[in-house]
């Protein structure tokens, strides 16, 4: 027997369709002032592009360092443009950093949700912040949840201030006559790209309530120009899963694909190049794994929810979580045809042409070489001024400059298609062993 479960109602992206009962009248008030806790890669962007925008901006984060930078106009992230935005914003008085919250007509809540060794959500940063915003909250006041989290992270947050703050009344036990209103909605951005993708790209917003899913849509609206599609809170989070989810499926395919190719002995570009000349097929370029705070945490998120359920999901991270130690044995191989081999690692960021090395498969193969100490490591990485601490100290690994990494190496391993990589001598490569991860030598051929 089959057991229907209704689900939540949809709501429509239109202020024509009133909510189901009228809110409170005396909870809305005009949105002069916002608090954004967590000024990272989504956080900081974002709060400068609502103090562009004329809006009162309290950016919250608890590295005293960052905040002191950010009070001096200047970014403690690379994001092109971001400086300039974030020096006039600040010069106007506009965006202020502190380590505490303060008083705001809305709150969003940007803060880090990692995995635990046990591949689950790690969810302390975000119920600390919703504590630390607690005792400023009052009626009339607007949360938004941007940090990726489980299905069902906004209503538990709801009954987690409702346990703080008992004399208000919160949108999931009072839809439509809360308090505070919640909602749910998350970034979508690449980073490099981050400030024209918040303004351009389009927006899930969902609501514990319509008048929560309006009022959160009228926070965007200040900036953001894409399409904006209300919804329930449930809906967004498991679309933002979904999204990445997807994404890792894609690529795990690819990554298998290079394994198997590597076996057979014909080259997976080729392959892949070829395979997508057919009119329905688009295979992605596989890698040395997946990186990136979203696409290699987000997965498992929906796989907690029902593991029994999603066995291509984990199948998927299994694959890809494997790529790094296969890149990193076979660079091991191949070192073992020296005597004192030289490595060039050309690049550790997590994508091409960023400085974030969160979750990088390349740092992680350097990382397993420098602790099997296999080889002098040459590191290059344009976008970083130092090793970072998985690297720093060790007497084998040395920040190098491209040209002269190639130039001393015996094996060349390419684990970033970085643009300042596509100009290498290939005449310096055709006396080295090269171990090209991206496909950079098949991308530069082709173009």
């Amino acid at each position: 027997m089959v057991t229907l479960v209704a689900p939540q109602p949809v709501y429509e992206a239109s202020l024509d369709r009133p909510p189901a009962r009228p809110a409170r009248a005396a909870g809305k008030r005009a949105l002069e002032r916002i608090c954004v806790v967590g000024l990272g890669y989504v956080g900081l962007p974002t709060a400068a592009l609502l103090a562009s925008r004329g809006l009162s901006v309290i950016g919250v984060d608890l590295k005293k360092d960052a905040v002191a930078r950010i009070n001096e106009g200047r970014a403690h992230i690379a994001e092109p443009d971001l400086d300039m935005i974030l020096a006039a914003v600040v010069q106007a008085g506009k965006l202020e950093a502190s380590i505490r919250p303060q008083s705001a007509d809305a709150f969003l809540i940007a803060v880090p949700t990692p995995i635990t060794p046990e591949k689950k959500a790690d969810m302390r940063a975000v119920e600390a912040a919703l504590a630390s915003i607690a005792p400023v909250l009052k009626r009339g006041d607007l949360i938004v949840i941007e940090s990726t989290s489980p299905v069902g992270t906004t209503e538990r947050a709801a009954a987690q201030l409702r346990g703080l703050r008992p004399d208000l009344k919160f949108p999931d036990l009072f839809p439509e006559q809360a308090d505070v209103l919640m909602a749910y909605c998350p970034e979508r951005i690449l980073p490099g790209q981050t400030l024209r993708e918040l303004v351009d790209n389009a927006r899930i917003i969902g609501g514990l309530d319509h008048a929560s899913a309006l009022r959160a849509r009228e926070v965007y609206a200040t900036f953001a120009m894409g399409q904006m599609k209300l919804a329930t809170s449930r809906e967004a989070e498991c679309a933002k899963l979904a999204e990445n989810a997807f994404r890792d499926v894609n690529v795990a395919f690819a990554n298998e694909l290079s394994i198997l190719c590597e076996g057979l002995g014909v080259d997976a570009w080729t392959v892949i190049k070829m395979a997508n000349l057919h009119p329905r097929v688009d295979i992605l370029s596989p890698g040395p794994g997946v990186g990136g705070h979203c696409i290699p945490i987000d997965p498992w998120f929906l796989h907690q929810a029902l593991p029994d359920e999603t066995p291509l999901i984990a199948a998927a991270r299994a694959v890809n979580d494997g790529k790094p130690l296969r890149v990193a044995n076979r660079i091991g191989r191949l070192a073992g045809r020296f005597r004192d081999p030289v490595i060039a690692i050309l690049g550790l960021a997590y994508k091409p042409n960023v400085d974030d090395l969160r979750e990088s498969p390349a740092l992680e193969i350097a990382r397993n070489l420098a602790d099997r100490r296999i080889g002098r490591l040459l590191v290059v990485e344009p976008n970083i001024a130092n090793l970072p601490e998985a690297l720093a100290g060790r007497p084998d690994v040395e920040l190098t400059e491209f040209g002269a990494a190639v130039a001393e190496a015996d094996i060349v391993a390419i684990l970033v298609a970085h643009s300042k990589f596509r100009n290498i001598d290939r005449a310096a490569l055709a006396s080295r062993v090269v171990v090209d991860t991206v496909g950079l030598l098949k991308l530069s051929n082709d173009e």
